[in-house]
């Protein structure tokens, strides 16, 4: 008999990260094709696909949905096709061995729910039972589930995503004393130049957005301060010369990932709005790739697009050493001085925020930072 053609995780894919099998495409004694998409991991950034390396028949899944993996895991095997073709007469006793057990995920929630694997029925490959099974069968005993409380309540497993994202959050605040600095930007340039060129951008296939212009006003900010654009470690502080920004993306209720933007000192504002346009796109249709989501030397979060005014500390992610935080745009009353005399104007302005990590560097240098920025925002000009 040939030897079966083994499925790991490729290293690539995951970047010495933890990832989860989310969902298997095929099932066991399923005929594949070489390339053709097997299962799909999800990491705590992207879901990624994983591909068949040969034809043939999926002889047996080593890894169920909802299992953690690490690179170079074990996650199936294939029987070529040659060997396939005469192990047909093995599918069904084949099949039935692929149930197996509920994942550990599984368990706990039959667990507490009160549950019997018995009284729940599978929907998953091969009739194995699944979170959303267990979460979609009555309850035996509601009163062993409320809260001490009082009162209903449901439970929501996390995903991968989210579990990294609080991994990260709480790593973050433990390693780096976070410190949040506060200006406010006059946008009238900002939204009289792309008023200007909003039109000649779309003509050319590209979105311009307001994210597009703090990028831009980032490079001449971090020349000045390059500590921004910097990696603490324990025998020196690392300055990286690539300006590798990552924005920061909501996924709705499905998280939170920060695609990159590469060599933003290289592009202008048009290549930077068109790499921006593309990644977010990737991101919001689940179509980034690994590639598209590392390597990022300094972040921005523009909290503001769905109306919040001010976040602080907008947690840093490592081993960056700031990141910048935009508010909403509002109309604003201010006062300024004309022919002499105080007037008060209404002004397009937000909240910029830099939190940083104070080993790196000290408030002077925080502020120095968004001085610089808020200066390139309102000396925008043709």
């Amino acid at each position: 008999m040939a030897t079966p053609v083994e499925v790991r995780v490729p290293a690539e894919h995951t970047e010495g990260t933890r990832s989860q099998v989310q969902r298997w495409l095929k099932s066991t004694g399923d005929a594949v094709q070489a390339d053709e998409p097997l299962l799909e991991l999800e990491t705590d950034k992207v879901t990624v696909e994983i591909a068949a390396p040969a034809s043939g028949t999926l002889h047996e899944i080593l890894k169920p949905e909802e299992a953690e993996v690490a690179p170079g895991d074990l996650l199936a095997t294939i029987l070529p096709a040659t060997v396939a073709q005469s192990a047909e007469g093995d599918r069904l006793s084949t099949r039935g061995a692929s149930i197996g057990a509920p994942s550990p995920a599984v368990r706990r929630l039959l667990i507490e729910r009160g549950l019997a694997a018995g009284e729940v029925r599978g929907t998953g490959n091969g009739g194995r039972i699944t979170i959303g099974d267990v979460l979609a069968a009555p309850v035996r005993d509601a009163t062993a589930l409320a809260p001490a409380i009082g009162g209903a309540s449901r439970l929501q497993p996390h995903n991968m995503m989210r579990r990294r994202i609080a991994e990260r959050m709480v790593e973050s605040l433990r390693v780096a004393p976070h410190v949040t600095t506060v200006f406010e930007a006059d946008l009238s340039a900002v939204l009289a130049h792309r008023a200007r060129h909003q039109a000649d951008f779309a003509g050319r296939g590209v979105s311009l957005t307001l994210t597009a212009y703090f990028l831009q006003a980032c490079v001449g900010a971090i020349r000045a301060v390059p500590e921004v654009n910097s990696r603490w470690t324990e025998s020196a502080l690392e300055f990286h010369d690539a300006m590798h920004i990552g924005v920061a993306t909501a996924l709705g209720e499905r998280g939170l990932v920060v695609p990159v933007v590469r060599d933003v000192q290289t592009l202008d504002l048009f290549g930077i709005a068109r790499a921006l346009g593309e990644l977010v796109t990737r991101a919001r249709s689940d179509r980034l790739t690994p590639a598209d989501v590392r390597g990022g030397t300094f972040t921005i979060s523009n909290h503001g697009v769905s109306g919040s005014l001010f976040a602080s500390p907008i947690v840093i992610p490592q081993p960056q050493s700031a990141i910048l935080g935009i508010g909403k745009i509002e109309k604003r009353a201010v006062v300024v001085s004309q022919a002499g005399e105080d007037r008060i104007i209404a002004r397009p302005r937000c909240y910029v925020t830099l939190t940083i990590d104070h080993r790196v560097m000290d408030g002077e240098r925080a502020n120095r930072f968004l001085k610089v920025l808020v200066q390139g925002l309102e000396q925008v000009s043709n």
